[in-house]
This record gives C-alpha cells, sequence and structure tokens, in this order.
C-alpha cells in the first residue's frame, strides 16, 4: 500500500469531544451559517421593491446585491483569519455575528440608496468573519476521513439560509414591506451570539492531525502563506473553479427575483415560497451528499474531490438552458430546481481539500484565501456582470434581457469551471502526499 492511501494514524485517535456534543458544536456553527445566508440573501427576494423604490438600474442592483457586499467581505477575510488562527475563535465568529446581524437590520433605515449600500457592505464586513474560523473548527472536532462530509454539512446552510430569507422575505416584502423585512430578520442574530459565546467550546487546534511540536509552532506570514498555496497546481484550479462556479451562482441567485417576477409574473411572496421549497430540498441534498460521496469515493482515489464537482457541474449545463429558455413558469423551477441540487455540491469537496493542504494552525486563513477568491470573482463580479449585460441587452431584447444575460452568464461560467476542476484533478494526489509530508 503506498504512503498516500495507507490509513492515517489521526483517524483513529480517540475524539476530544463525545458525539454529542460534536453534533451539537455542529449544529450551532450551521446555525449561525444559516443565519449568515438569511441576513446576505434576503436582498434577492427583496430586490425589486428596492429598484422601484430609489428608481435603480440592473447594473446598480448588481452594485447592491454583489459588489459593495464582495469586495468587504472577500478582502477583510484575510486579516480577520489571521487573527483568528491565534485567537479563540468562538469569540471571532460571535462578534462578526452580532456585527452583520445590525448591518442588516440597518438596511430597513436607509433613506437613500448610498445609506443602502454602506449598510450593505457593513453585512460585508461583519460575515468576513464567519466562515474562516468555523471551518478551522469544524477540521479540529472531526477527523480528515470526515471533513468533507462535516463541512457539507455545514455549507447546507447556504441552501437553508437563502430559503428561509427567500420564503421570508418575499412574504414580509409583500405584506409589510421591503424595510421590515431587514429589521425583522437581522435583530435575532445578536441573540444568537449570545448563545454561541456561552455554549460553544473551543477545540485543540491540529487535535486529529500528526505533526511534529517544531513544525506545530511554525509561523508563516499571510503572503507566504498564499505562495506556498500558489505552488499547488491542484488548488490553483480548484479556487478557480469554485470562483467560476460563485461568479455564475451569485450572478443568478441576485436576479432570479427579477428573472421571475418580470417574465413569469410571479407575485413576490408566491415566488419566495417556490424558490425557498428549491433551495430547502434540492439545495439542501446537493450541498450535503457533494461532501458526503465525496469522502466515500475518495477513499479509493482522492482525485473524486475533483471529480465529483466537475461532474455534477458537468451535468447542470443541459438544464440551464431548459430553466431559462422554457416559456412554462413550472418547468422552468423544474429545471432550476435540477441546477440548484448539482450546484451545490462542489463546496464540501472543495473546502475540505483546502483544509488538507495546510497545517492546523494556518486553516482559518486557508479558507479566507480560498472564499477571497471566490467571492472576490463570484460576489465582487458575478451580480455586477449580469447586471451590465442585461443593460447591454436591453436595448435589443427589452424585458427578456435578463433572460439571456442569466443564461449565457450561467452556461458560460459553468462550462469553464468544469473544465478547471478536471485540471486540478490531475496533480491533486501528488499535492496532498507532498503537504502531508511537510506538515
Amino acid at each position: 500500500m503506498s504512503a498516500h492511501n495507507a490509513p492515517d494514524v489521526a483517524t483513529v485517535k480517540a475524539p476530544e469531544f463525545g458525539v454529542g456534543y460534536q453534533r451539537y458544536a455542529l449544529g450551532l456553527l450551521l446555525l449561525v451559517y444559516i443565519f449568515n445566508f438569511i441576513d446576505r440573501q434576503i436582498v434577492n427576494i427583496l430586490i425589486e421593491g428596492i429598484r422601484e423604490e430609489f428608481q435603480l438600474s440592473d447594473a446598480q442592483l448588481g452594485f447592491f446585491g454583489g459588489t459593495a457586499f464582495g469586495i468587504f467581505y472577500a478582502t477583510l477575510g484575510i486579516p480577520i483569519a489571521r487573527f483568528a488562527d491565534g485567537r479563540v475563535r468562538r469569540n471571532v465568529i460571535a462578534l462578526a455575528l452580532t456585527i452583520w446581524s445590525l448591518m442588516t437590520a440597518l438596511q430597513g433605515l436607509a433613506q437613500s440608496f448610498v445609506m443602502l449600500a454602506l449598510a450593505r457592505i457593513g453585512v460585508g464586513v461583519g460575515e468576513a468573519g464567519c466562515s474562516p474560523p468555523a471551518h478551522s473548527m469544524i477540521s479540529d472536532y472531526f477527523p480528515p476521513a470526515r471533513r468533507a462530509t462535516a463541512l457539507g454539512l455545514y455549507a447546507t446552510g447556504i441552501p437553508i439560509g437563502s430559503a428561509i430569507g427567500l420564503i421570508a422575505g418575499g412574504w414580509i416584502r409583500e405584506t409589510l414591506g421591503w424595510r421590515e423585512a431587514f429589521l425583522i430578520v437581522g435583530l435575532p442574530g445578536v441573540l444568537l451570539s449570545v448563545l454561541v459565546m456561552l455554549t460553544l467550546r473551543e477545540p485543540t487546534r491540529g487535535y486529529y492531525d500528526v505533526t511534529t511540536p517544531q513544525r506545530a509552532a511554525q509561523k508563516l506570514s499571510t503572503r507566504a502563506l498564499i505562495a506556498s498555496l500558489a505552488r499547488l497546481p491542484s488548488f490553483l484550479h480548484l479556487a478557480l473553479a469554485g470562483a467560476l462556479h460563485a461568479f455564475y451562482g451569485y450572478g443568478a441567485a441576485s436576479f432570479v427575483a427579477p428573472f421571475f417576477e418580470r417574465l413569469h409574473a410571479f407575485t413576490p411572496g408566491e415566488l419566495g415560497v417556490w424558490l425557498g421549497l428549491i433551495s430547502l430540498s434540492a439545495g439542501v441534498a446537493g450541498t450535503f451528499f457533494g461532501g458526503y460521496f465525496a469522502d466515500r469515493l475518495a477513499v479509493r482515489d482522492r482525485r473524486w474531490y475533483a471529480w465529483l464537482p466537475g461532474i455534477a457541474t458537468a451535468l447542470a449545463i443541459p438544464f440551464v438552458f431548459f430553466y431559462y429558455l422554457l416559456p412554462d413558469r413550472y418547468l422552468a423551477l423544474l429545471m432550476g430546481a435540477v441546477t440548484v441540487m448539482v450546484g451545490g455540491m462542489y463546496l464540501g469537496p472543495t473546502f475540505a481539500v483546502t483544509q488538507a493542504l495546510v497545517a492546523p494552525q494556518f486553516r482559518a486563513q486557508a479558507s479566507a484565501v480560498l472564499l477571497f477568491i471566490l467571492n472576490i470573482i463570484g460576489l465582487g463580479l458575478g451580480p455586477q456582470f449580469v447586471g451590465l449585460l442585461s443593460d447591454w441587452l436591453e436595448p435589443r431584447y427589452g424585458v427578456e434581457s435578463i433572460r439571456y444575460a442569466l443564461l449565457w452568464t450561467v452556461a458560460g461560467g459553468a462550462l469553464w469551471s468544469t473544465v478547471h476542476y478536471f485540471l486540478g484533478a490531475r496533480t491533486l494526489k501528488q499535492d496532498l502526499r507532498a503537504r502531508e509530508e511537510q506538515w
């Protein structure tokens, strides 16, 4: 048996915490991430109401929905993660949760587009402190053979939170107004931060990892860590594949409500329910099973951590055309459910590989580096690109411009992303083996 296929000693080490507490800790971090995406994604169902009140173009909507949030979320994630790698990660998460919850509520009080955008930036600043320390903690709660599953379960906070934001936001917008929606979903996060501070226990950093005291004490500057990751072809390709996924995914999410409201005549409340149900079913299933099946397939060959999301992304492309071109709105929603399910399968494997490529004391920063790439391209550029493309196509296609802007962005981005997953698989085994020997 080759060294890199041998069982890892860390995988049979006795857990630091009991199974019950492991599940509680993961569940609590999942709940925090659900709040993260409620507050982040609720804007997608409110955006037509915001456009009407402030008389905004699609390009301005793209800036508000993506760029204003994404640039600060991505860039601040790295320094916050470096801070978290040397501090109590629970405290960082609790503080971040308080900040983004208050900023979400503040959006409901904005009296101008500038004030709204500044509050949105504040949400991004707060949410930058969530996932990097959470990924690091999860990697210390669970052994390597279960990390993709655990991280995939944590990532189900994306579809669950998005679903709650869509359903609640659509109903509140229709009955009370878009401002009230921000206030109602934002403030409960402050209470959750107290629960995190009081009950989430800090795991030993690197508990399941076999390393020497000298390596455990090793320090790297952020620049050196980035340079180290940049020397790994598998990381570069998987990061770019994930960034392209985020580019078209966030671009589509930002304009899914305008698409269905303008072209399929849905009301906000009705649309929120449909999109929320799709996110809760297809989104949760795809996100969880992406990590679950990757862990099981990787027992035979660790390249499945790249092959599985690559295959899933490729399978989505034919359904994308049906989704945006079918005239029947319910058939379109059905096709959308398929794309949502396979679209979430990249999260668990991509994050698990990133955690495996660095030493335990650098994991929050490594996660932040990956999230920086994903979000500066995805959140920072995806919604803005779709909005600009829709405005550019509007003289030719009229109200249909949003249809073709979404179609070309999603289909092209998925194809390009697929290529990088398979390119990353070519060196993944070698890169993982080299890093295991190094750390």
